[in-house]
C-alpha cells in the first residue's frame, strides 16, 4: 500500500531546463505541497518529445516543460497533451507583442518568456582585442574565427529556436548561409546547450549563441559576461503542459498552477535563474533593473511562427546535424581558408582568384535543401512519419547520408578553391 501511495504522490516532469531552475521549483513546490514529490527527468527538448511519443498511455510522464513552442505543437498534433486552459492565471497578459502567451486551443500555457541572443566574456574579448557583437551577422566576420560557440538544434530546444529565429528573420536561403558561416567561425558545436554558457562564463569561449536566461543568469551571478538581444530575434513563451496518459494528473495540475502563480513567477527572477516572467511587473516583486519582457519583445523584429517551425522541426534538426554538427571540422577548415583568401585579395586583387573565392563561398555556404523543398509536404512527411516504419526509416537514412557526403565534398572543394585563390593573389 505504501508503494502505491508513494507513486500516487509523485509528479514526473520531463524538462530541458537546467538543474538550478528545476531544483528551485522542486524545493518551493514540495514545501508548499508536502504530500507531493516532484521527479525531474532532464532531457534535451528533442529527446523529451521522443520520450513522450514512445511511451504508452499510463507509462508517460505527467508534465512537459520546455522553452520551445514548436515542440509543444508537435506533441499537441500527436494528441499527446491534455487541455489545461482552466489552469491559466487570469492576471497573465493574452499576448507578448502580438504573440499569444497561451496555446489558443488550451493544450499548453506560457510559464516564462524567452528571447535569443549573444553572450560574451568581457575579459576574453578584452584580452583578444575583439569588439562586442551586436547582431548575428557580426559573427560571420573573420575577427571572430574560433571565438564563437553554439550547440546543435537536435541537442537543444533553445538552439533550435535560435536557428528558427534566424531562418524566419532572414529567410531560408539567407538564414542558412548565415548559420553556416557562424558555425564555420565556431570553435565548437557543444553537446548540450549548457555547454555554451558554461564555456563563455569560464572563458573557454569568447561568444555564445544562447537563450537570454543563460546570459543573464551568468551576468547576475557575478561572471564577467554581458548579453544582448540582436534585432533579428524573437521573444516567445517557454511553456508547460499536461501529458496525456500520465500517471498522476491531479497532482500534476497542482504543479502547473503553482508555476503560474505569483510565487512561481517570482522564482524566475532569482539571480541564478534570471528568466523573464509572464506575469506583468505590476503584479509581482521584481529586482531593481530587471529586464522588461514587453519592452524586449517590442524591439524584436521576428514574429515567430510556431506552425512553420513545427512543420519543419525534424528537417531543420537533421539537416543541421548532417552539414554542421557531423562535418564541423571540414566546415571550419573551409571557413579558415575563405578568410585567408579574403585577406589575400584585399592586399592584391586578382580576377581569377576572386572567381575561385566566389565558387568556394557558394559551395560552403549554400544550403543543401532549397526553400521550395523545405515547403514540400511529401518531403517534410519523411521526417515526421513514424520512424518505426522500415521503409521510411531507410529513405530518411539515405537522404541524411547524401547530405553528409555532399557537405564533405563541398567543404573540401571550397577549401581547395580558397587556397588556390590565395596562391593566385601572391
Amino acid at each position: 500500500m505504501s508503494a502505491v501511495l508513494a507513486q500516487a504522490g509523485t509528479v514526473s516532469v520531463v524538462t530541458s531546463f537546467p538543474k538550478e531552475l528545476t531544483q528551485a521549483y522542486k524545493t518551493a513546490f514540495e514545501k508548499a505541497n508536502p504530500d507531493i514529490k516532484l521527479e525531474i527527468l532532464n532531457k534535451s527538448t528533442a529527446s523529451g518529445v521522443a520520450y513522450v511519443r514512445e511511451l504508452s498511455p499510463g507509462q508517460r510522464p505527467d508534465i512537459f516543460w520546455a522553452s520551445a513552442p514548436d515542440a509543444f505543437e508537435v506533441l499537441s498534433r500527436g494528441k499527446l497533451l491534455e487541455p489545461i486552459a482552466d489552469l491559466a492565471n487570469p492576471a497573465m497578459p493574452k499576448d507578448i507583442a502580438g504573440y499569444p502567451v497561451n496555446d489558443p486551443d488550451g493544450f499548453y500555457l506560457g510559464q516564462a518568456l524567452g528571447g535569443y541572443g549573444l553572450m560574451w566574456n568581457t575579459r576574453y574579448l578584452a584580452a583578444k582585442k575583439l569588439p562586442a557583437p551586436a547582431e548575428w551577422a557580426d559573427l560571420v566576420k573573420p575577427i571572430y574565427f574560433s571565438h564563437v560557440a553554439v550547440s546543435s538544434p537536435s541537442r537543444s530546444g533553445t538552439t533550435h529556436l535560435t536557428v528558427e529565429a534566424i531562418l524566419q528573420g532572414e529567410g531560408w536561403e539567407k538564414g542558412w548561409t548565415q548559420l553556416l558561416q557562424i558555425a564555420g567561425n565556431s570553435a565548437a558545436i557543444t553537446e548540450r546547450s549548457f555547454g555554451v554558457p558554461d564555456g563563455v562564463n569560464n572563458g573557454q569561449f569568447g561568444i555564445g549563441l544562447v537563450i537570454d536566461f543563460f546570459g543573464l543568469s551568468g551576468k547576475y551571478s557575478g561572471f564577467p559576461v554581458e548579453f544582448v538581444y540582436p534585432s533579428v530575434t524573437a521573444v516567445v513563451p517557454a511553456n508547460i503542459a499536461l501529458v496525456a496518459g500520465g500517471k498522476n494528473t491531479s497532482e500534476a495540475r497542482r504543479f502547473i498552477s503553482f508555476s503560474l502563480s505569483r510565487e512561481g513567477q517570482e522564482l524566475l527572477t532569482l539571480p541564478q535563474l534570471s528568466r523573464l516572467p509572464v506575469l506583468p511587473a505590476d503584479k509581482m516583486k521584481l529586482p531593481a533593473g530587471y529586464p522588461n519582457a514587453q519592452e524586449v519583445a517590442k524591439r524584436a523584429k521576428v514574429k515567430f511562427d510556431p506552425d512553420l517551425s513545427a512543420s519543419r522541426y525534424y528537417l531543420v534538426t537533421a539537416l543541421f546535424d548532417q552539414i554542421v554538427t557531423f562535418r564541423h571540422k571540414e566546415l571550419q577548415a573551409a571557413m579558415k581558408a575563405i578568410h585567408g583568401a579574403d585577406a589575400a585579395l584585399a592586399k592584391k586583387p586578382n580576377a581569377e582568384a576572386a572567381s575561385r573565392l566566389k565558387r568556394a563561398r557558394a559551395l560552403a555556404f549554400t544550403p543543401l535543401v532549397s526553400e521550395a523543398m523545405a515547403k514540400d509536404q511529401s518531403f517534410l512527411a519523411l521526417f515526421t512519419s513514424d520512424k518505426k516504419n522500415a521503409e521510411t526509416n531507410k529513405q530518411v537514412t539515405g537522404v541524411e547520408g547524401a547530405w553528409n557526403s555532399k557537405a564533405l565534398d563541398n567543404y573540401k572543394q571550397a577549401r581547395q578553391l580558397a587556397e588556390e585563390a590565395v596562391a593566385l593573389a601572391k
